[in-house]
């Protein structure tokens, strides 16, 4: 198998595991007290790799924007599935809710840029939309 399908899995496993963090911390601190301390990680993480990683300062302003932005972004996101946690979510149903998201890239990338998506890109939207909606779902009580 190639390396980044491998990178991909561990990526999985560990975003797996901060869905089950993020509902235990807000069972007991606050959405907000949650998120800064998971973004308090950031910069550790960031002086690890600094070594190793050859920092490229993009020439243009726009880009460096849309990197920004995507930061922000990203941050936005986490701290609204912190919140959504703290307010009664089941981590069964709002991480994999929130999961999806490759969703809204899908249908950006054939929006805004112009990408073809096929059948089998199309079957597995609508069957990981299926699996929100089944795993939403909760169970008859006895």
């Amino acid at each position: 198998m190639s390396a980044w399908i491998w990178l991909a899995i561990v990526a999985l496993v560990f975003w797996g595991i901060t869905g089950i963090t993020q509902k235990l911390s807000t069972n007991y601190v606050s959405s907000g007290t949650s998120f800064l301390w998971f973004a308090a990680a950031f910069p550790c993480i960031s002086a690890a790799l600094a070594p190793f990683v050859a920092v490229e300062w993009p020439g243009d302003f726009r880009l460096l924007g849309l990197i920004a932005l995507g930061g922000l972004l990203n941050g936005l996101g986490a701290w609204t599935s912190f919140t959504a946690l703290e307010r009664g979510g089941k981590a069964s149903v709002v991480i994999p809710l929130i999961y999806i998201y490759p969703l809204v890239t899908v249908a950006g990338a054939w929006f805004l840029l112009g990408e073809r998506i096929g059948a089998r890109q199309m079957t597995g939207v609508f069957l990981a939309i299926a699996a929100v909606v089944l795993l939403s779902k909760e169970a008859a009580r006895e």
